[in-house]
């Protein structure tokens, strides 16, 4: 597999966050490195899953990769593993950032699955040089903050209390980036740390609709607008809400209706489920 470096602030693709700690001066890689920038999600989690962490990890991964939005996670095993095949089952695009040099594969169990990310259009990325480094429990920490600066907000899907994708999670948390969790079962340590990270303030989520909703809202908006919107007057509500309105005076004034017009459109489009009232006459998309 040829590998290529490439200067990440000046690539179109990899814009990784300034206040990245340690952010490195190169980064290598193996594949195919998206052509235009697109929402990313990382999805990190506990390389012991339960049947629940499989089944919620590839439910996300593959809703998310299906609307175009690219996974990025470590080829750990467990959740990281199963985020990327996830991905790669939905036709989707998959970067898997490692802790050893390249064309080294850590773990080594999971070679065949670097080489379907990369024969499917994604990229193996690693900051070492090529053959230079082993993949160190150090290193896996460190690949962490860069597994969180590539994407656009991290999915934690099931975690244990003492987990080392906190340290992903604490690494998005400095720069800035939305952390979403979801939540578990009470009674069971492998959910632990994602139960701890939402009671610290993580977004929690039960559908991967409500990620793109606060990532890439244009990937559900579009959809609804062409489904849902049965008048003109429906349609005018919806392509303001489109365009990031969200108070209900600024999208009745923008949008030109009448008090009654509006009162009508609105009502009908909460019950159809196109939208939804966040309280104090807010509104926003499904």
């Amino acid at each position: 597999m040829k590998i290529n470096k490439v200067i990440p602030l000046k690539h179109k693709y990899l814009q990784i966050t300034e206040c990245v700690a340690k952010k490195p001066r190169l980064l290598y890689y193996i594949g195919s490195l998206p052509q235009q920038r697109s929402p990313t999600v990382a999805i990190v989690g506990t390389r012991k899953p339960t049947p629940y962490g499989q089944e919620v990890t590839e439910r996300f991964a593959r809703a998310l990769a299906e609307r175009g939005i690219v996974v990025v996670s470590g080829l750990a095993l467990g959740i990281d593993a199963i985020a990327h095949r996830a991905a790669l089952d939905a036709h989707g695009t998959t970067l898997a950032i490692l802790p050893c040099g390249l064309p080294k594969i850590a773990p080594a169990t999971n070679r065949a699955l670097a080489e379907a990310i990369v024969q499917n259009g994604g990229a193996l990325l690693s900051e070492y040089e090529p053959g230079s480094v082993e993949a160190w429990k150090s290193n896996m920490l460190e690949r962490n903050r860069l597994v969180a600066g590539i994407a656009d907000a991290l999915l934690i899907t099931e975690a244990t209390a003492r987990s080392g994708t906190l340290n992903t999670a604490s690494h998005a948390l400095e720069q800035g980036k939305t952390v979403f969790v979801v939540p578990g079962n009470i009674t069971s340590p492998s959910s632990a740390g994602c139960n701890a990270l939402i009671k610290q303030g993580a977004l929690l989520v039960t559908s991967p609709e409500e990620i793109i909703e606060v990532i890439a809202p244009h990937l559900l908006q579009s959809q609804v607008q062409l489904a849902l919107a049965s008048t003109p007057a429906e349609a005018a509500i919806l392509a303001q809400l489109q365009q990031g309105l969200r108070d209900g005076d600024a999208i009745h004034t923008a949008s030109r209706l009448s008090v009654d017009e509006f009162n009508v459109a609105l009502t009908t489009l909460e019950l159809v489920g196109a939208i939804k009232a966040l309280g104090a006459n807010q509104w926003t998309l499904r």
